[in-house]
């Protein structure tokens, strides 16, 4: 298989939300979420870090990994803004400001197209149709890299009903949020078709590890 399409340090609760349902500018995930990633924001290699600390081990590895051997993403369209329907403002230029942190093309699901938009060394192609084609178009501008699938939670789910994903890395933080979009009632849902490793961290986070049978 030479490019796979890659779930990467995608974070759920212990009863697999990864988000709300009441999105807004100033929630984006829809839920308070900051507990979710302390385990990313800790390590050394997170992208944002302003201090030269952070911690090193299993955490830092999926942190450090994030980019590696990808040529393209695709995110779902309230991973680039709030919202559906039409777009909340044209001049929408998604939640990262003037350098996004992709440095690829980004394809982003929508059913209200819009032309493609170039941040820094990112482009975010805004694309309708079913999984498979849009696959096809981010592995061609990957360059024979992978293509890594961003979320959120519904276009996950979208891609798994596809059977498209070739291996996840699901981080689940120990907390609940008792209602959301979930990813999965259990991990083992996805014990007929893919492999399925569990890697606990001193962090807290347990690491699920997945690849295609």
């Amino acid at each position: 298989m030479s490019q796979l399409l890659r779930v990467q340090n995608f974070t759920v609760s212990s009863d697999g939300i990864a988000a709300g349902e009441d999105q807004t500018l100033e929630n984006p995930f829809g839920l308070d979420h900051s507990e979710m990633f302390e385990w990313a924001g800790a390590t050394a290699s997170w992208p944002n870090r302003a201090d030269p600390g952070g911690t090193r081990g299993i955490d830092d590895y999926f942190t450090r990994d994030f980019s590696h051997n990808i040529g393209a993403e695709i995110m779902g369209r309230n991973k680039f803004a709030p919202k559906l329907g039409q777009w909340p403002d044209p001049e929408w230029r998604g939640w990262w400001g003037d350098e996004p942190p992709f440095h690829t093309p980004v394809f982003v699901l929508t059913h209200q197209t819009r032309p493609s938009l170039a941040l820094s060394d990112t482009t975010f192609h805004f694309v309708g149709g079913e999984p498979s084609d849009v696959l096809a178009r981010a592995r061609e501008a990957a360059g024979g890299k992978d293509v890594r699938l961003g979320g959120g939670v519904t276009t996950i789910r979208q891609f798994l009903d596809a059977d498209l994903i070739d291996t996840l890395h699901i981080a689940v933080a120990p907390l609940e949020f008792g209602s959301g979009l979930h990813l999965w009632e259990s991990p083992d849902e996805l014990h007929d078709r893919f492999h399925h490793d569990v890697v606990p961290s001193p962090s807290g986070v347990t690491h699920h590890l997945f690849w295609r049978k």
